[in-house]
């Protein structure tokens, strides 16, 4: 999961208001369940997709649950809170704006009425803001500015408004994710999915959950503001507290003030705090203020409906570009929901203007029908209209394809004697045509957006009209269907494309970058070549080696590397800080204290990511404020040297790759990686797996086999041990990157901890943490546990568990919470999350991936019902031991997930105290409103259509306590909350399936 659910900040604080707006499960009236009914047997077929929470219609009431005052006329209220939103309110508007508008602007941005009171108290919040009257004599004729002068140690500097309105900043806390179609994404910023005090997911966090600060007189001046600001701008979805202080002296030279982080109130007009780990204080993430919160997460939202608004700017291009000798007008095609849409790309001149289709429902199905309809308007009979006699540039029309079967819309380019020159505005393409084939488009055929639209290759625009960029983008992508993960939404939108058509996904932005690539600048490869002065780099624990060999590559490398580290040093400014990672991204991260070149491989949420050191073949995991773009200057020439780190498999062993054992690993590891004069024979070059098998030697007499490492280890005993222990569950792409001595492979000078030398996965997949519920977790997981986990015994007393997940009264008003879904195996057995505290969960799991990814594989007892860290495809979860199998698996339940898998014994870890504080996310539900039955498979289908990845209002029934966390279980109703019309009650559904049985 992208750290969609982390940015999202639902549920920061717990609100105990949550219950004014939400259904009644015992009151819903006979007429509104029969009207459910009738309309079931479409749900067999449908799944419920569109998680837009909707607009209360609730005039009377505030509609932000997370108020914890009244705010209606004459109520009190708390000044804090709306200081704080008209501070937040002036940063967008630094210009000014009458007062007469603020209760407007309030509303929409709030969804809550502006207290009467607060505007007789703007005059006197002169910290806040400035009140001038107007040479009008009417009173209400006020005009409302941010405060003058600093007056308060809390009042914004005014230096930091051009900054605030001026950055190219996404909505605060918008998942990026994305990974996956997480529930934080598929929420609106409303409140009718936020009934239990989880918070509006485009809302920024709360400080007013976070612990004390100390008192302390201490003030930031506006230039040390100023700059952190700017560093906050570089990551809208928040920034660890504990990076500031390197990443304030890398970017500006000077050490941050000590007082910052003792006194993180003083940042309150400029930033958000929040901790996402109550029990230590100490971490803490900042959000930086948006100044465009609530103005750009509406159109992101809106599908490719018939009746779609647009603005008046893009109604006024519309009917400039694609008029007619009417009044009608095309309404704009919306980008699709989905994070990771289908796409028809149709040929690319520039990458910045790809062009393509979108495929599926509402896109080129509505467009098929539509083609369809036109054909039989427009047929061959005597009925048919006739063609157009005049046809103007620009005019939209309808077209006979040289087929004479096809009827396609179009737009006249230019008008000669007897052709027509047309741009087939659904299709991409343009065609010279004869006039009798162009027709009068009828008005019924201006409903639909034109279907060919255009998209910007992420990470290749300096390099947009490159021809050997253009030249593999048309062999790789032109006429294919391919996945579009759409990083940034916008006129434009910027995207990454995946052909996931083979069994490994491609990333085609990466594949077009390295054709940048000069292959003279490879190391030299050749069977039966001997090559001296090789340094082994990483040892992996599967047995594969990277070798740097001497090259001329090489030379080039280290050369504009020590520039770079010169550049960088000479460089006061955060323009380098990586503000939008995406998977295939080259930029710059520390290698044993210099920068070197690296590739981002895998997301874990915004903040913490997996990345491969190309030259090396080291693969780490870090956070984001340790990379760096590469500085314009040096890109092309950086480009075009190819990775140096050669992958090799020793030759002549009896041993496969993947079975080795920890023993050989570290006996090689121990020979080679401090050896800087070794040497090597190339046996075998094998293009198909980009490997070659060699002899290698730690000294130059590559001249006498029985010298090499090769015939030492077939010699030895280090591979007598049963090689099935050793194998992972997963394949071979995704070895273990956790099972190297620190002592000879971690870098020593790397910024926050050292990278782990891992194996490197052949192509980077697409699936890593993109499609499932699971802050990073692979989205084709192994399957769902189909019945529930059998009760333990109790865990070893020495392991302190976390404390029980907090849960309202059972049947009782004030009984909903918000929750996910993460596994629906049928109605009597089910796996709930609380929506409240999703982000603390991904908070968590990125830190148990910087933490175990660094640490080295230790031997572990392993025992039936306790508790461990484990390794399932990229991340780490908190499991239960079900069970140790002879083979060397183990059989675990994930206590986050309620999900069972297989791994290797080598994947665990003892889970530490750190990250035994937040409870166990996963609860075992049951529904309530039907009887317990046997449920057939396919009414186990239709729920889980309904029910699976999916936010949700669950009411509790019944809460069944048990010894251990994993044991307890919920009776509840769940009702789907994402219609605009009705809720949707799952129980009725099923007691309507199961009265068919």
């Amino acid at each position: 999961m992208r750290d969609g659910q982390s940015e999202s900040k639902t549920g920061a604080h717990p609100n105990k208001m949550s219950n004014q707006n939400t259904p009644n499960k015992k009151g819903n009236p006979p007429a509104e369940k029969s009207d459910k009914r009738m309309t079931l047997p479409s749900r067999f077929h449908k799944e419920v997709h569109a998680h837009l929470s909707r607009n209360s219609q609730q005039t009377g009431s505030p509609l932000n649950l997370n108020e914890s005052l009244g705010s209606g006329k004459g109520k009190p209220y708390n000044p804090q809170q709306v200081q704080g939103r008209i501070r937040e309110i002036l940063g967008k508007y630094s210009n000014g704006f009458w007062v007469s508008k603020l209760p407007q602007i309030y509303r929409e941005l709030y969804k809550q009425d502006l207290p009467t009171e607060a505007i007789k108290d703007l005059e006197t919040w002169t910290h806040i803001c400035t009140v001038e009257k107007t040479c009008s004599s009417n009173p209400s004729e006020l005009l409302l500015y941010p405060a003058k002068e600093q007056t308060t140690p809390s009042s914004p500097s005014p230096n930091l408004n051009p900054n605030s309105t001026t950055a190219p900043v996404p909505t605060s806390n918008t998942p990026t994710d994305k990974p996956l179609h997480s529930p934080a994404q598929q929420r609106t910023p409303t409140t009718h999915l936020t009934r239990s005090g989880s918070r509006s997911p485009r809302s920024p966090p709360s400080s007013s959950s976070s612990p004390s600060p100390p008192s302390s007189p201490a003030t930031l001046s506006p230039d040390l503001k100023l700059k952190l600001e700017e560093l906050l701008v570089k990551y809208s979805n928040g920034l660890w507290a504990h990076a500031l202080p390197k990443l304030f002296q890398d970017t500006y030279k000077i050490k941050l003030p000590g007082h910052v982080l003792e006194n993180l109130h003083l940042l309150s007009d400029i930033c958000t705090v929040d901790y996402p780990m109550p029990d230590n204080p100490k971490r803490a993430i900042l959000y930086r203020r948006s100044s465009t919160e609530g103005g750009g997460g509406g159109e992101d939202e809106n599908c490719n409906r018939r009746n779609s608004s647009t603005s008046e700017e893009e109604l006024r291009v519309r009917q400039e570009v694609g008029r007619r000798l009417s009044n009608q007008a095309v309404p704009s095609l919306q980008i699709p929901k989905e994070e990771y849409p289908s796409v028809l790309v149709v040929e690319a001149t520039n990458t910045n203007g790809v062009i393509l289709r979108y495929i599926g429902e509402g896109y080129s199905q509505a467009q098929e029908s539509m083609e369809d309809e036109m054909r039989e308007f427009y047929g061959l009979d005597q009925s048919s209209p006739t063609p157009l006699s005049s046809p103007c540039s620009g005019q939209l029309v309808a077209v006979r394809a040289e087929e004479e079967e096809e009827i396609l819309r179009a737009q006249v380019c230019e008008v000669m004697s007897d052709k027509v020159k047309v741009y087939y505005v659904d299709h991409g393409f343009s065609e010279v045509i004869s006039k009798t084939k162009v027709f009068e488009l009828h008005e019924k055929f201006f409903k639909l957006p034109f279907q060919a639209t255009k998209c910007k290759l992420a990470g290749l625009e300096p390099f947009c009209q490159e021809p050997a960029v253009l030249k593999k983008f048309e062999t790789m992508a032109s006429g294919r269907i391919l996945l579009a993960e759409i990083l940034e939404r916008g006129q434009t939108p910027l995207v990454v494309l995946y052909d996931t058509s083979q069994d490994d996904d491609v990333n085609i932005n990466a594949a077009c970058m390295k054709a940048l690539q000069d292959k003279t600048l490879a190391s030299p490869l050749q069977v039966n070549s001997a090559y001296m002065n090789v340094t082994v780099s990483s040892v992996c624990s599967d047995g594969t080696i990277y070798c740097q060999l001497p090259s001329r590559g090489l030379a080039k490398l280290n050369e504009i590397l020590e520039n770079i580290e010169t550049y960088f040093h000479s460089q006061v400014t955060s323009e380098f800080l990586v503000s939008r990672p995406f998977c295939g991204k080259g930029c710059m991260a520390r290698y044993k204290g210099k920068w070197s070149r690296v590739e981002i491989t895998n997301l874990h949420g915004s903040r913490v990511l997996d990345i491969l050191f190309i030259d090396v073949g080291v693969q780490a995991s870090v956070e984001v404020f340790e990379l760096r773009e590469i500085p314009p200057l040096f890109l092309r020439d950086l480009n075009a040297i190819p990775p140096q780190a050669v992958k090799c498999c020793l030759a002549d062993l009896a041993v496969s790759v993947g079975s080795w054992t920890p023993d050989a690993v570290q006996w090689l590891r121990e020979k080679v990686l401090n050896t800087t004069d070794c040497s090597m024979k190339v046996a075998k070059v094998d293009e198909t797996k980009r490997c070659i098998y060699v002899h290698l030697f730690t000294d130059k007499n590559f001249h006498d086999p029985a010298r090499s490492l090769n015939h030492q280890m077939a010699q030895s005993d280090l591979f007598k041990q049963q090689p099935d222990v050793f194998l992972t569950s997963h394949s071979p792409a995704k070895i273990s990157t956790s099972s190297l001595s620190s002592k000879t492979s971690s870098p020593s000078d790397s910024t926050n901890g050292s990278p782990t030398s891992t194996s490197v996965p052949a192509k980077p997949h697409l699936r890593r943490a993109l499609s499932g519920p699971r802050g990073g977790g692979g989205g084709n997981t192994t399957t769902n546990t189909t019945t529930p986990p059998e009760t333990p015994s109790s865990p070893s007393p020495s392991l302190q568990l976390p404390p029980l997940l907090e849960l309202p009264p059972a049947g009782n008003d004030g009984n909903n919470i918000d929750v996910y879904v993460s596994v629906a195996c049928h109605p009597g057995h089910f796996v709930l999350q609380p929506w409240r505290d999703m982000y603390k969960l991904v908070v968590l799991m990125g830190e148990m991936i910087l933490y175990y990814n660094k640490t080295e594989e230790k031997p572990l007892n392993i025992e039936k019902n306790q508790i461990y860290a484990a390794k399932v495809e990229n991340n780490w979860h908190r499991v239960l031991v079900k069970g140790v199998l002879t083979n060397g698996l183990v059989s675990v339940y994930e206590l986050d997930y309620g999900k069972h898998e297989l791994v290797s014994c080598t994947q665990l870890r003892p889970l530490i105290k750190e990250f035994r504080q937040l409870p166990f996310q996963g609860i075992t539900a049951q529904l309530a409103g039907v009887k317990p039955r046997q449920w057939s498979e396919e009414a186990s289908i239709v729920f889980r259509n309904h029910v699976e990845k999916k936010p949700l209002v669950a009411q509790l029934e019944a809460i069944q306590e048990a010894p251990n966390p994993w044991d307890r279980k919920l009776t509840v109703f769940l009702v789907d909350t994402s219609q605009e019309e009705r809720d949707i009650w799952v129980h009725d559904i099923m007691a309507e399936f199961a009265d068919e049985q």
